[in-house]
């Protein structure tokens, strides 16, 4: 079969995908795992692939107002999700992955000017819905995200909605341009647009752990690599961090029509959710980074019992649609 080249090679895997170029390698996984490794100049920045998230670490305004009764639901289906299937079209071609057989077809010096990855996934709600996840790269290794959240009558608000990437190693920090300090639905009157530096991963030092660090109204998010090492990121991969001035040493989020949300932290929500106070929080390894689309507000007008107004608030019979990009 003669190839002719397009830029980005094309590797058929029995349950994978691979997308390779001049400064990236991306490996997709058919099930659920999706976005499995993503490798730009030679750094590793996948731990786990990326997941919706529906769940935050509930805030104490969250318990005042009874949040995790009236959507505790939520926070299941923010661990276990439901894999449903994933569409791959390479310049535009139905592949109808994953085939083993078919792929015997292939020589591995196939290559291609662009690819799509479409992965479904349904919730373990009660009604349960549908979440899409699509990949778009092209040659030179950007990836488009789209997500969209299907809306469905039935189930109790959202505490939040995005993805969930988890990052082999602690960043160093971090680079946004957005509002200042931490910011959200309707705590944003305070934050002054500019671009911001922040050392480290910090977590708001409040009594108990609990939601923080959000960004709303973000243009783009640079993180910093960290330097130590993981299961992920020995031999060649093991790079030592180095100053962010080099862009092209780090892993980049930027805004497609609209700016996004987002948080940079060492912990997941659950981590945050398990501890009562701080000194119970696990030693920091990863970096955990929700890129999001939906944040519902704190509320807490009387000592933190009231929700917030109706305007901060996810109504989840609605679609939330979002995108963004991974340069």
């Amino acid at each position: 079969m003669e190839s002719i080249d397009k830029g980005m090679k094309v590797v058929y895997g029995d349950s994978t995908l691979g997308l390779h170029g001049s400064n990236f390698d991306y490996i997709f996984n058919y099930s659920d795992k999706s976005l499995e490794s993503l490798v730009k100049n030679g750094r590793e920045w996948m731990y786990r692939g990326p997941v919706p998230t529906f769940w935050r670490a509930l805030t104490d305004n969250d318990h005042g107002n009874g949040l995790h009764l009236r959507s505790g639901m939520w926070l299941a289906a923010d661990r276990f999700i439901r894999y449903k299937g994933v569409q791959v079209l390479v310049d535009g071609e139905d592949k109808h992955q994953p085939d083993p057989e078919g792929n015997n077809q292939y020589t591995g010096l196939e290559t291609a000017a662009s690819a799509e990855l479409v992965y479904t996934f349904e919730t373990i709600t009660t009604p349960a819905t549908i979440v899409e996840v699509s990949y778009q790269v092209d040659a030179q290794g950007e990836i488009f995200v789209g997500v969209h959240y299907h809306g469905l009558e039935g189930l109790p608000e959202l505490p939040v909605f995005g993805m969930r990437f988890v990052l082999p190693t602690l960043a160093t920090g971090f680079t946004y341009e957005g509002l200042s300090g931490e910011t959200y639905p309707d705590r944003m009157a305070g934050g002054v647009p500019g671009v911001y530096e922040v050392e480290g991963l910090p977590v708001t030092p409040y009594l108990v752990p609990q939601d923080c660090g959000v960004h709303m109204e973000s243009k783009w998010v640079r993180i910093h690599p960290g330097g130590t090492l993981s299961n992920v990121t020995k031999g060649p991969l093991a790079l030592s961090a180095r100053d962010c001035s080099d862009e092209e040493d780090c892993l980049e989020i930027r805004m497609t029509d609209a700016p996004f949300a987002f948080s940079c932290l060492p912990y997941t929500a659950l981590e945050l959710e398990n501890a009562t106070h701080h000194e119970e929080l696990p030693p920091a390894r990863r970096t955990v980074l929700c890129v999001l689309g939906a944040v519902r507000g704190v509320g807490g007008r009387d000592s933190w019992g009231t929700q917030p107004e109706p305007a901060y608030r996810i109504d989840a019979a609605k679609d939330i649609q979002y995108s963004f990009r991974i340069l």
